[in-house]
């Protein structure tokens, strides 16, 4: 093999694909990055047997061939490197030597057939969607995925398509998060569970211009994410994923409509005292017109009033603060309802108009 390319473009190849290298692992193979050349081009490849990404590289590709280099010791050759040319030349026994400029590197490589190929996704089912409308949904929503694998389907979240509608869900046990878009000319139903592992490295490929689409494909295993210069494949979360629709009530005692930033600042104020501790957790009280939030603790106590638009009765009712906070930070909305059944049962926060968000949080025992 021989090429010749950019070290800025190399970088950001190995940077994309360094995403998927494995760091635990008895799989020498599965640490490394494939280099491969053809005549249709140069690209990178790295798979760590949940998730694998493939990312293309400007090059001249002046012989094909292909190699698997040691991740680490490749990033940080290319890192390292002058910002010009550099040539990568592979030789018969799968070594693989680097130069630019006056720099030479000389590294023992794997064969590439050793490599574990990404797992092949067909072509049929798919959506489209702006790279910066999915990274912000994957935004509201990644932060109440489960961490504890007790039950492993929730450490991800639910891609939803039905009714020309996509619908992201996460639950992780104290809440539930839910956005949703509506689409055109959406494919026929899709209910499928993605890692929220694979759905934090796709939030850091996601482009921040809204005019730049990605294109989701699914099959019955495995999910690909297609860009523009990349391609990235997870599998799929099994098990049934806890049923959200009924959790969301329509049915309230109270509801209260506020600004959002004054209860989020708040909110973190109130936090300063209670530390986020189930023992001290922060507590609210609905008023006519106002809503108190107080925290006692060994440390001291605080006292905060925000202005607020109630309907129906007064009520007490208590929380860890930063399941409030988690959820105050990703909506962008000026102002929301909170809507509330009793002090036993969860707060719902949704938008003053649609559906386009909705959350789910739930209280904490009040002691006498």
């Amino acid at each position: 093999m021989k090429i010749i390319c950019n070290q800025i473009d190399l970088l950001n190849g190995v940077n994309t694909v360094l995403k998927a290298v494995s760091t635990r692992t008895t799989m020498p193979i599965l640490e490394c990055i494939l280099l491969k050349s053809t005549l249709n081009g140069f690209k990178l490849t790295t798979n760590d047997l949940e998730i694998g990404i493939e990312s293309q590289v400007e090059a001249q590709v002046i012989e094909p061939g292909s190699v698997a280099i040691e991740a680490k010791i490749l990033s940080e050759i290319v890192k390292k490197l002058p910002d010009n040319d550099i040539e990568i030349t592979v030789d018969e026994n799968n070594r693989a030597t680097i130069r630019c400029e006056k720099s030479k590197f000389t590294i023992s490589g794997q064969p590439s057939e050793e490599f574990i190929p990404i797992p092949e996704v067909t072509k049929n089912q798919y959506i489209s969607i702006s790279q910066l409308q999915l990274k912000e949904m994957i935004r509201q929503t990644i932060f109440s995925t489960a961490v504890e694998e007790i039950r492993p389907v929730t450490t991800g979240e639910l891609f939803e398509i039905k009714n020309d509608e996509l619908c992201i869900v996460s639950i992780d046990g104290h809440r539930v998060s839910l956005r949703r878009i509506q689409f055109k000319n959406a494919p026929e139903d899709i209910k499928v569970v993605i890692p929220g592992k694979t759905l934090n490295e796709i939030s850091k490929l996601l482009s921040t211009e809204d005019d730049k689409e990605v294109k989701i494909y699914f099959n019955n295993k495995h999910v690909l994410f297609e860009f523009e210069q990349s391609m990235v494949v997870s599998r799929l979360l099994e098990g049934e994923f806890p049923d959200y629709v009924d959790i969301f009530s329509r049915d309230y005692e109270t509801l209260v409509k506020v600004n959002k930033k004054q209860f989020h600042m708040s909110i973190e104020r109130a936090a300063l005292m209670s530390r986020g501790s189930k023992k001290s957790p922060i507590k609210i009280v609905m008023q006519e017109n106002k809503m108190i939030i107080t925290s006692n603790t060994e440390i001291g106590n605080v006292y905060e009033e925000v202005d607020i638009e109630k309907e129906g009765k007064d009520m007490e009712i208590a929380f860890n603060p930063n399941y409030l906070i988690d959820i105050l930070k990703v909506i962008d909305d000026e102002t929301l309802y909170l809507q509330f059944t009793n002090a036993h049962n969860p707060c719902i926060f949704k938008p003053i108009e649609g559906d386009v968000f909705q959350y789910l949080v739930l209280p904490i025992k009040i002691y006498a």
